[in-house]
């Protein structure tokens, strides 16, 4: 039975992780601020359903509180992290940069030096795509440079596998990055693009379509997430004995370090995926055709080729099956 440590485990990866770990019988700790950056009864409720497992301990914390979160480490030993705690959302990151440099980087080092003075296995940490940033060569790999970053939230993900590659070469600390790529499905996030039209379009309201609808998104349904995730705790980064100075390869190095892409590996139109989602619902969006907004990416699209080598990742949820899983979940949750 392994110890395992889950920061953000309200939220919406976390909630799932957990609730699959929890089913493999592993000893699950969950760590979350339960701040108030959405529904705090959405994150109340997906603790609802971890704390009726007996081998899931909670502790509410930030983990920019360094003298909570040395405690947490020095009190129990965790064979794996998986840190999936972080300030999301690029548009508010334009707002209210502050939560994020607290957040994502003062907690994200906290994580660090508690993996490093507790000597944990493996340290598994959720970057995302938007490091991808201003690059436009498809499909985003992680051999590419992502030196620019177009949204705080990005440039703060980037610092994440920055800080960690960091940690791996002086302490052999073994981490893996992994970007996400537009997670959806049930209880996900209100700020996101499918919960925002769902509740819109039940409600008769009109949904805001950005870049006039030319938009392109790897959406990626969260059970295939999280068998990622699984994958990765158990595969061990090791240093890459090709790897050289002179040609630095970005997604590997001489340190136990590896970052990978964890996405669907399908490009879907936004203008299909709110077909799917009117189709689902029964009813038609009256839509407010908008330009793009500031920070954001007209496509992305995840090349998985080393995951599937590595740990023989393979997504297999089609957009068409996880909207209609959402939609059950959402109606079924709201009682509409």
């Amino acid at each position: 039975m392994r110890n395992i440590l889950v920061t953000g485990a309200a939220g919406f990866i976390g909630f799932h992780l957990c609730k699959h770990l929890l089913e493999k019988d592993d000893q699950v700790f969950g760590v979350d601020d339960l701040n108030n950056y959405y529904d705090v009864n959405l994150k109340l409720a997906r603790l609802e359903q971890l704390q009726k497992q007996p081998n899931f301990h909670f502790y509410q914390t930030s983990l920019a509180n360094r003298e909570e979160m040395t405690k947490l480490f020095a009190e129990t030993k965790f064979d794996i992290v998986v840190n999936l705690a972080a300030q999301a959302g690029v548009r508010y990151s334009i707002k209210n940069p502050h939560a994020y440099i607290d957040s994502n980087v003062v907690g994200f080092t906290n994580i660090l030096e508690g993996c490093r003075h507790s000597k944990v296995n493996h340290l598994v940490f959720a970057s995302s795509s938007s490091v991808y940033g201003a690059n436009t060569k498809m499909p985003f790999s992680t051999h590419d440079n992502v030196d620019h970053p177009i949204s705080l939230y990005a440039a703060t993900k980037k610092a994440n596998e920055l800080l960690a590659h960091s940690y791996s070469h002086l302490y052999k600390l073994p981490t893996t990055g992994l970007r996400f790529f537009t997670v959806y499905g049930p209880w996900g996030r209100p700020d996101m693009a499918l919960f925002m039209f769902t509740k819109a379009i039940l409600a008769g309201q009109p949904i805001d379509v950005f870049n006039q609808g030319k938009m392109q998104r790897d959406f990626t349904y969260v059970d295939d997430i999280v068998a990622g995730i699984v994958k990765v705790m158990d595969k061990l980064p090791s240093p890459n004995p090709q790897w050289s100075g002179d040609t630095p390869d970005p997604s590997s190095s001489n340190a136990p370090y590896k970052i990978y892409n964890i996405g669907n590996n399908q490009l879907v139109e936004l203008m299909y995926f709110i077909k799917v989602l009117e189709n689902c619902l029964g009813k038609e969006a009256k839509k407010n055709m908008l330009p793009m907004q500031l920070g954001d990416v007209p496509a992305t699209y995840a090349d998985i080729d080393d995951l599937y080598k590595d740990v023989g990742f393979k997504p297999i949820t089609s957009i068409e099956t996880g909207i209609e899983r959402f939609v059950a979940w959402y109606k079924d949750y709201y009682k509409v």
